[in-house]
């Protein structure tokens, strides 16, 4: 089949990797990409937030599946527009993707549905928020009701932290903390049935051990081998069937990908937020392990057939990515900065290790790749295990030069350290 693939980060090049190694996929096209992704798939210049123009694309290059990747795209309706020309389109309706656009709206429809989540209030005032902030007490939780591209929640022990981003939000859900590990769970949905796929951790702060600023995701790993090996059922019978019920019962039924933050909780799981897209960089590390071609199972969803798709398998091994940062992210990050040692990468360390490009472009004067955003590249490994694959990470992170750049050394080290070397030959 013909694919596109809307997008332009890590996550669209880790999707477009995969298609590319689909032998069902005879044509992969992405839209508007990035340097890395044009060495897999023919790039093309569209306004993703238009889904006019996405579907006159899509329809001129004969696409039978389109794969849109990033939140704005989907709450802006472009899967709606893409779907009504009759093109097979992987992602859900805006109405769906409210399920990330509102925080507020994802909140009714888990109490409506008996999804375990922290308790909140929807704040529109500042009294409100005083209120709510007092009811919660410390270490408040302080969530932007809209996009915020991952990075519009403040979990502070200051209140006046927490006051001062509440107020700047407008609207705003101020929740309860939740204790325990953070675990992402991804499921693919054609709106009745749900096919989870296998869960990942990844690690919002910008520096090691957790500390400064949170940001779009610094790393990630898969397996969890610190997880209740029920937990994926749990979380299917309890949160993700639940969810995709309620949204069918109200007549917006949810068909792409659902995307869980849950907290293991003392008292059990609970649901942190929903996304409705892939995650990154959850989504390097999980597609690094599905062995199951991706083309089919997206086409499934988008179709209405997931019920008659065939077990998906996964690699026992595992899977680590680790993002390189430019200077100054998450703050307003340097952007123009050549970056070296990628063939050198390439050229020593793949298959086993690979780069995927987010925020890079090529110079045109030049012909050198070089940053063109915040998170500009995320290093992905495999291995019979966590020590391996993290070992393998990190050699390929230090052949990259990019002047200014940051990373956390420390992405599945306790997770690797606490599994130890698993018996696999790698």
């Amino acid at each position: 089949m013909k694919v596109l693939v809307i997008g332009s980060g890590a996550r669209e090049h880790a999707l477009c990797r995969a298609l590319s190694l689909d032998p069902d996929v005879t044509a992969l096209h992405c839209a508007p990409g990035n340097a890395g992704i044009a060495e897999v798939a023919e790039l093309h210049t569209v306004d993703a937030l238009d889904g006019v123009a996405v579907a006159e694309l899509a329809a001129s290059l004969e696409a039978e599946l389109v794969v849109v990747g990033p939140e704005a795209p989907l709450v802006a309706g472009v899967a709606d527009v893409v779907r009504a020309r009759g093109i097979p389109v992987f992602g859900p309706s805006a109405e769906a993707a409210q399920l990330e656009g509102s925080k507020a709206f994802a909140k009714d429809v888990m109490a409506a549905a008996g999804v375990p989540t922290a308790r909140a209030y929807v704040c529109t005032n500042e009294a409100e928020i005083d209120e709510a902030l007092d009811a919660f007490g410390a270490p408040y939780v302080v969530k932007d009701d809209g996009l915020a591209a991952g990075k519009g929640v403040v979990v502070t022990s200051d209140i006046a932290t927490a006051r001062e981003h509440a107020l700047a939000c407008g609207r705003v859900v101020i929740e309860e903390y939740l204790d325990g590990p953070e675990v992402s769970l991804f499921a693919v949905t054609d709106g009745e049935t749900v096919v989870p796929l296998q869960p990942a951790q990844d690690f919002k702060r910008a520096y090691d051990g957790d500390e400064g600023p949170n940001t779009g995701g610094m790393g990630a790993y898969s397996p969890l081998p610190w997880a209740d090996p029920k937990l994926v059922d749990e979380v299917l019978a309890t949160v993700l069937q639940p969810t995709v019920d309620e949204l069918r019962r109200r007549g917006t039924p949810f068909s792409g990908l659902l995307y869980a933050g849950l907290a293991i909780t003392s008292r059990g799981v609970r649901v942190i937020e929903f996304n409705a897209r892939f995650g990154d960089p959850e989504t390097q590390v999980v597609l690094a392990r599905l062995k199951t071609p991706l083309a089919g199972v997206l086409l499934a969803a988008a179709t209405g057939r997931l019920d008659a798709l065939a077990p998906l398998r996964w690699s026992d091994g595992a899977a680590v990515t680790v993002v390189v940062a430019s200077h100054n992210y998450p703050g307003t990050p340097r952007t123009g900065d050549p970056i070296t040692g990628l063939g050198e990468v390439a050229e020593q360390d793949a298959p086993k290790a690979y780069v995927l490009h987010a925020g890079t472009k090529r110079d045109v004067a030049s012909g050198d790749v070089v940053s063109a955003g915040g998170r500009v590249l995320s290093v992905t490994a495999t291995g019979s295990d966590l020590v391996k694959a993290r070992e393998r990470a990190y050699r390929a992170v230090a052949r990259i030069g990019l002047d200014g750049s940051h990373h956390r050394s420390d992405i599945a080290a306790k997770a690797a350290e606490e599994a130890g070397p698993g018996a696999a030959s790698d």
